[in-house]
């Protein structure tokens, strides 16, 4: 059967399934569904039940309609024939339904009239004995709402009285059964959808996933999008789409969907089955409610954390990798102070990871081009962005650009929320109340104070980051707002902007956006998740203090050469970690489940009592300050978790039983107090089995069990309905200890990077770098691109280069060469080999020496960009003008082939004019790369400070002249890279060789150099008549002047005569 169609139910027609979630199949015969009203004819309505299965059968009842009281030859032929001479229905009670019609006409919509009319006009036909008055009837009937039908389960009576009964019940009935009936197929909603109904209204934008027994169940589009990206199966259901999942595969549909950008609402049943067959309101429905949504950034709890359960046994390879960060950022602008007509704006924003609590903000001036908020996106990463419903067109041209980088299933999630969000009056009340009211402790005050000292935008940023978390139970990691840090320190860290993390490639290739060729990728061995976050951050932000940088390095180096066991053992213990930091934070914000909170507590407990063990061996064998500080506090730190450890009971938290968790409940009066009381209850319960076994006259009748639950489980559940309550208080106690732990937690990241640093200095050929604070220099000697170096391994050896820039010296390398020739690896490895060094890095050269640089700006590629609305040469100047802003005589610039994106002769004004800027003004360290000889010529302008090299090359004269045909046809020259900086300049770019091995036709070759051999020979032309001229203004004799006009004839005659 086709997805979209169904049968009816009553006959043997098709009826269009529609997929808008309030609306169901409808008529293939209706044009547009009309508003109807329910009513209820009868004493007596049929009471719906829920069942747990994934559908829902009904019984069929009989149902009335006017049509039914006007024809009863129709309503009972198909059970048996009556006999139309005998009408039950009178002109008097048609008299009667007009009055009753006419008083509820304003209460009730009416419906379509034609096709009713006519409907009504068939029906009284049939009826001799009121074809007379059949016209006046019609009339009678215009004021009726059509046809509402009602299952009863007593016999159908059309008489008088009971007609009028339910006359008076459908005026106090209407206004409810009104909401009971799909408005589009003229059906009544089953009690399960019209819960769900009033859910949705609620959670409009989630997909909400309903327990029913033991599965989820999706409605309406809800099924419509699970089925779509879950890949399972959809069909109709009463009056919805629907589609389930197994109750254990919440977990891995869940994450499923959110990492497609979806908001998941996770609705569950409030009580059992076994409850509800036993109590008094076991026919009505399941009470239910949303206990959880989940984002990209809020995916926490103990629904979708499966990886940090026991003993599970769930193929948890099926669930969606996860990324190393998962920040929530918020972006606030303020033009107030600025001209919003050049796009200039102050930002604020936020930046939030929920599952490690973190908190980071920023305040920045950005310009139309909208640079820094670029690089702050790039460097955070987030997976989710909250923005007001109105940007600047600036701003949403860069969110365009950013989310279109990703590949869809990756792509970043766009929460918006009303501008009132973000207005400072608002934001200033929100967070008033906020940190004055809701924040639990006395420090409100102190805290309020320090929040409103932040930058406006800020503010707003934050106001709109505590209504968001909010609607998630997570706005408790905002209640210290000492812990929050921020992002932009000049002072601490070398600015790398969001143009050289893309060019540079330092997060992620820019072929496929995946960290596989990145130097990320080169520099992470670490064996932990939060290790692997903490080393992200190492990466996007190189030291500035030479003190710190080398501290990091003399922690390489000691765990590089030393011969101590120490460090393999410590590194053993870093192997067997489940992500510690982000289970923490799931115990913070309450929301963890016992086998995830006995699984930290457990570990933790190991750890310390491990590292504890080692404590000897550190002060004895580890010397760096880095390593032993992070090694000897970690016990300390972890001192209050053994408390824990010993009063858990790992049975029950294996099997989240929260009733039996700890074995010692002197802490917890509250869950001893309930403890006590579900025994009270058991006791009394086996008791009562005796008057049981009396009443039933059968003394050895036991309890069985319900519903695949046994009696006493079911009613410890009755008491159970509290502990989850006490269960919160339990987590909160644990909560007290957050920081302690999470810093400990902090100091095994840190050892993880550096072993992680250790392992990258092993692979061979790598030296510690000298970083120098008061030098401007970079000095390589032998270095190799990190990442290429790794890629091409150990059977194609990369050719090594040496780098001499000093600021006192040499300080301009202008690079020439023919295309293909290594000069974009070279300048890019000059910059790696800087980053790595300010990590703390060993990196891949013999030698090298650093003095420390404040920033790298990069100006690299060509490509439009279309969501900013930007050519590509406008794009290529765009980095250039950022560029020349913020660079200083500490950075390192990289310009690449400027000025090629337009004209030669503007291209070549453009590109000497900036280089001689950053020599004459900037005197940063500065390589350039350029295919313009004329920008050459500033080695002479600046002598000692501008060095011209090229990438060393061959041309294969011998295999170019065979090439050549019987009539003089032009072949590309063959040319052999060698990939080595040479001094000199390169005066051709062998351009057409690179055609050749691009597989260009042989015949637009030939074509293309003849073409460049004619161009070339009437460049040289000019050039020889030019200098040929500046001779002769020299000359002051007429013999000479003669003697030279001879020989131009000379040579005007042999060119002829070629």
């Amino acid at each position: 059967m086709p997805r979209g169609r169904r049968r009816e139910r009553g006959g043997g027609g098709q009826q269009l399934v529609l997929s808008r979630f309030f609306g169901a199949a409808g008529s293939g015969g209706e044009q547009g569904a009309a508003r109807q009203t329910a009513s209820e004819f009868g004493t007596k309505r049929r009471k719906s039940t829920e069942s747990n299965e994934p559908c829902e059968k009904k019984t069929k009842a009989q149902q009335i309609t006017l049509e039914d009281i006007c024809n009863p030859l129709k309503t009972q032929d198909k059970k048996e024939p009556l006999k139309c001479e005998k009408p039950r229905i009178c002109l008097q009670t048609l008299d009667r339904l007009r009055e009753f019609c006419s008083d509820s006409d304003q209460q009730c919509n009416r419906v379509q009239k034609d096709s009713f009319q006519e409907k009504e006009s068939l029906s009284l036909e049939k009826c001799p004995a009121i074809i007379g008055r059949s016209s006046e009837l019609k009339n009678h009937l215009q004021s009726w709402d059509s046809s509402p039908k009602v299952a009863q389960k007593e016999e159908l009576h059309c008489d008088l009285s009971q007609f009028s009964a339910s006359l008076k019940s459908y005026e106090n009935t209407q206004c409810t059964s009104d909401t009971n009936l799909n408005k589009r197929t003229k059906s009544i909603y089953t009690p399960l959808e019209l819960q769900f109904i009033e859910m949705k209204k609620r959670y409009k934008d989630a997909v909400l996933c309903v327990e029913c027994g033991y599965k989820y169940r999706f409605f309406g589009e809800d099924a419509e999008i699970a089925a779509k990206e879950l890949n399972i199966y959809c069909h109709q259901d009463h009056n919805f789409m629907t589609a389930s999942i197994p109750t254990h595969r919440l977990f891995v549909h869940v994450r499923r969907l959110v990492a497609k950008g979806y908001k998941v609402g996770v609705v569950k049943q409030m009580e059992t089955a076994a409850l509800k067959a036993a109590g008094e309101n076991k026919s009505s429905l399941f009470s239910r409610k949303l206990t959880a949504l989940y984002t990209k950034s809020t995916l926490i709890g103990e629904d979708v954390n499966p990886l940090l359960k026991l003993d599970d046994s769930v193929d948890v390879e099926e669930v969606t990798t996860e990324v190393p960060d998962n920040y929530l950022l918020c972006v606030c602008e303020n033009g107030e102070k600025f001209d919003r007509k050049k796009g200039d704006i102050v930002i604020g924003i936020m930046a939030i990871q929920p599952t490690t609590g973190e908190v980071i903000f920023d305040s920045f001036r950005d310009c139309a081009s909208r640079l820094e908020l670029e690089s702050r996106v790039l460097r955070l990463q987030p997976v989710e962005i909250i923005l007001p419903s109105t940007l600047s067109d600036q701003s949403e041209k860069l969110i365009n650009s950013v989310t279109s980088m990703r590949l869809w299933d990756d792509r970043i999630r766009i929460e918006r929320m009303e501008n009132l969000h973000f207005e400072y009056s608002h934001a200033f009340q929100l967070i008033t109340d906020f940190y004055a009211k809701e924040v639990p402790d006395t420090t409100g005050p102190q805290k309020l104070s320090l929040i409103l000292s932040l930058d406006k935008p800020v503010i707003c940023s934050l106001a709109a980051v505590i209504a968001y978390l909010k609607e998630f139970n997570l706005e408790r990691m905002l209640y210290n707002p000492s812990n929050f840090k921020r992002l932009s320190s000049e002072t601490e860290y070398m600015t790398i902007n969001g143009t050289t993390m893309k060019n540079l490639e330092i997060l992620q290739n820019q072929t496929d956006m995946k960290t596989k060729g990145s130097l990320l990728w080169v520099l992470d061995h670490t064996k932990t998740s939060f290790g692997r976050r903490r080393l992200k951050k190492w990466v996007t932000q190189p030291l500035m203090k030479s003190s710190e940088i080398n501290a990091r390095l003399d922690a390489v180096s000691e765990i590089l050469l030393s011969e101590s066991s120490v460090f393999g053992q410590i590194q053993n213990l870093l192997c067997k970690l489940p992500d510690i930091e982000r289970g923490l934070c799931s115990i913070f914000h309450k929301k963890c489940s016992t086998q995830e909170f006995f699984l930290i507590v457990s570990t933790l407990s190991r750890l310390d009592l491990e590292i504890q063990a080692l404590v000897p061996v550190i002060h004895s064998h580890v010397k760096t300050p880095v390593l032993q500080k992070a090694l000897l506090e970690i016990p300390e730190l972890l001192s209050p978790v053994k408390h824990y450890l010993k009063i858990l009971n790992e049975e029950a938290a294996k099997i989240g039983d929260k009733t039996q968790l700890f074995k010692d409940l002197t802490d917890f009066p509250v869950i001893r107090k309930r403890k006590e009381e579900i025994l009270d209850v058991l006791s009394k319960i086996q008791s009562h089995l005796l008057d049981i076994r009396k009443q039933i006259k059968n003394p050895s009748a036991e309890y069985v069990t319900v519903s695949g639950q046994e009696f006493l489980i079911e009613f410890k559940n009755t008491h159970k309905s509290s502990v989850p309550s006490d269960w919160v208080m339990v987590s909160s106690h644990f909560s007290e200890h957050y920081h302690p732990v999470s810093k400990a937690v902090g100091h095994l990241a840190t050892v993880d990077c550096l072993f992680s640093l250790a392992q990258v200095a092993k692979q061979g050929d790598y030296c510690r770098p000298t970083v120098q604070d008061n030098s401007r220099e970079i000095i390589i000697k032998n270095g190799r691109h990190p990442v290429i170096d790794v890629l091409l391994g150990e059977q194609d050896q990369y050719v090594p280069n040496t780098t001499n820039l000093s600021g006192d010296g040499e300080r301009v390398m202008i690079i020439t060469g023919p295309n293909m020739g290594g000069k974009s690896s070279y300048i890019k490895q000059v910059a790696l080999i800087t980053v790595m060094a300010q990590i703390g890095s060993y990196v891949p050269a013999e030698e090298s020496t650093i003095g420390i640089v404040d920033g790298i700006f990069t100006r690299m590629g060509a490509a439009d960009n279309i969501y900013k609305g930007r050519s590509t040469f406008m794009e290529e100047l765009t980095d250039t003008a950022e560029i020349i802003r913020k660079a200083t005589s500490r950075s390192l610039v990289i310009l690449d082939e400027l000025g090629r994106g337009t004209s030669t002769h503007d291209g070549i004004a453009i590109a000497y004019a900036t280089l001689e800027h950053f020599i004459r003004d900037v005197e940063s360290l500065t390589l350039f790369v350029t295919h313009y000889p004329s920008v050459c010529e500033l080695e002479k302008v600046y002598p000692g400070k501008v060095g011209n090299y090229h990438m060393a090359f061959l041309v294969n004269e011998e295999e170019s002249a065979e090439q050549k045909g019987s009539e003089g046809e032009e072949h590309p020259e063959f040319i052999t890279f060698l990939y080595q900086v040479t001094k000199g300049v390169s005066a051709r770019s062998y351009g057409l060789n690179v055609a050749k091995l691009a597989d260009i036709p042989e015949e637009i070759l030939k074509k293309a150099a003849h073409k460049s051999k004619e161009l070339e020979r009437i460049v040289n032309m000019k050039r020889k008549k030019l200098k040929s001229f500046a001779e002769v203004w020299k000359i002051n004799d007429s013999q000479e002047l003669q003697k030279w006009k001879s020989i131009c004839e000379h040579e005007d005659e042999r060119k002829d005569s070629f």
